[in-house]
């Protein structure tokens, strides 16, 4: 298998691709290249998600006949007493996608800021979220290989690395599964920059925030006293990795009971005699026990609560890089 930096697309797509300049879009033009909002393809915190087609547009504004699949993220406005939080992860995911280019970041083609609505283009992510496929979410579709697997974990390592040896630091901040979209050939990219923050400068080593986040996936000390640094984004990534060997969600509600992973998970994950009685049942036994134990020790490194003890992303990357899975 190649790298996660071989092309993410084949090869005709990702030229088209590439021709795309950052645009600002109309609404009435993206009303347009979603068939008026009709294809949904999810909703989350900002708002719902639309698949649409945009035309390559020459010097002139005029097509060039080349079209791309795209998908149309537009800010929920009936919700006012969150509207303003909504205008602040805008401009995060403008700040931050219209600058960072990477084969394992989502690439963000445009954005619409007209009277109340806000609207933002990305490209289209056929294979969906990482959690959707983890936990089978209404979708009929087959297991994720462990191959595949390790291919996702390494691109979202890479990734987070990246973000991490910006200067300043960018901090994902809110990392999880359903953040990690999947091209046509499972490359992961990591998405849904609305919570992101520059990491510290000068003396400091974390910055204060507010406890904006998800349960189960995030660092304890991001919930209390609201200290992030880059090393919180590692604790969610160690997170992720045990949902790629259990299966299991960061945090189960589906009974009266709330479980999670982080609580149950490392201790069986700790005891080689144990760990692989926890591995998806869906893998139906198909990986390398001695690249399973590798991922496992990955993940319980970056999920110790002092946090200057965890992994950083670069060592992660070259961790996984050494898995016979993902070597050229």
């Amino acid at each position: 298998m190649g790298s996660t930096s071989d092309l993410d697309l084949p090869t005709p797509l990702r030229r088209i691709l590439d021709s795309f300049e950052f645009r600002n879009f109309t609404h009435d033009e993206l009303r347009a290249a979603t068939g008026n909002f009709r294809d949904r393809l999810g909703e989350g915190r900002f708002g719902c998600v639309y698949k649409g087609q945009i035309q390559e547009m020459d010097e002139t504004r005029i097509t060039t006949g080349l079209g791309l699949d795209v998908a149309v993220k537009k800010m929920n406005i009936s919700d006012q007493q969150q509207i303003e939080r909504q205008k602040e992860e805008w401009m995060a995911e403008v700040k931050y996608l219209r600058h960072l280019q990477h084969p394992n970041i989502v690439k963000l083609i445009g954005y619409c800021e007209e009277n109340i609505d806000r609207l933002l283009v990305y490209e289209y992510m056929p294979n969906h979220s990482l959690d959707s496929h983890l936990f089978n979410r209404g979708r009929d579709q087959p297991p994720l290989s462990w191959v595949t697997r390790m291919k996702i974990a390494l691109g979202i390592a890479k990734g987070l690395a990246f973000l991490h040896s910006q200067v300043p630091q960018v901090i994902f901040r809110d990392c999880k599964s359903s953040d990690v979209l999947l091209d046509s050939d499972y490359t992961a990219k990591i998405s849904d920059f609305g919570l992101a923050m520059d990491g510290p400068t000068g003396n400091r080593s974390y910055v204060l925030t507010d406890r904006l986040g998800t349960f189960g996936c995030c660092a304890p000390e991001f919930f209390k006293p609201g200290h992030l640094t880059a090393r919180s984004d590692v604790y969610s990534f160690g997170v992720i990795l045990m949902e790629i060997l259990t299966g299991c969600q960061a945090r189960d509600t589906r009974d009266t009971k709330v479980e999670e992973l982080v609580d149950w998970a490392p201790p069986i994950l700790s005891d080689k005699n144990t760990r692989f009685s926890i591995l998806d049942s869906r893998l139906g036994g198909q990986y390398s026990q001695n690249s399973a134990s590798m991922v496992a020790e990955i993940a319980l490194d970056c999920i110790q609560k002092d946090w200057e003890l965890r992994p950083h992303m670069d060592y992660i990357v070259e961790k996984l890089e050494v898995l016979p899975e993902v070597l050229d």
